[in-house]
């Protein structure tokens, strides 16, 4: 039976792909579930001019998002915390903070689009990745101080956070 995908599925394809299956596994899982529709000539004119409709939906939301990481890549954030006295910090600071400095500065970014493998835990500079749309990301330069505004030297193994990639 063929049936067009209308949602990605691991072991068959991505959404708007044809694939041949089983009557029963259509019938039983992906119908019901509303994972895939029935191939017919109609239903696949209409899957076409709805993937035509998403990708020029995507390439938008892509143009606006370089145009942010354009803006978004020239922050520097700088966060005053208490540090001991091997520089490292008694708290931490978090993908939360980040966000709070960004909205506060005006940049509107999802908290959860903020990549930080961990929370900052040192004095130093960071780079951190904010992911603003599919393929495209900004660098938000994060300052940690200690407070009194005098930067401590940072571990050379805190220099720069990880980019967790999809």
């Amino acid at each position: 039976m063929r049936v067009i995908l209308m949602e990605d599925i691991d072991t068959l394809g991505k959404a708007g792909v044809v694939v041949n299956v089983k009557p029963g596994y259509a019938r039983n899982y992906l119908l019901p579930r509303r994972l895939a529709a029935e191939a017919t000539a109609s239903s696949i004119r209409a899957i076409e001019h709805q993937q035509r409709v998403v990708e020029a939906r995507h390439a938008r939301i892509v143009k606006e998002a370089q145009a942010h990481a354009a803006t978004l890549s020239g922050v520097a954030l700088t966060f005053e915390r208490q540090a001991g006295g091997e520089g490292r910090l008694f708290g931490s600071v978090t993908s939360i903070d980040i966000h709070r400095e960004l909205e506060a500065r005006g940049h509107k970014v999802d908290r959860k689009r903020i990549h930080l493998a961990d929370p900052i835990k040192a004095l130093g500079e960071f780079a951190v990745p904010v992911r603003l749309a599919s393929g495209v990301f900004a660098t938000v330069k994060v300052t940690v101080q200690a407070i009194g505004g005098t930067p401590a030297p940072a571990p050379a193994a805190a220099a720069v956070v990880a980019a967790s990639a999809e």
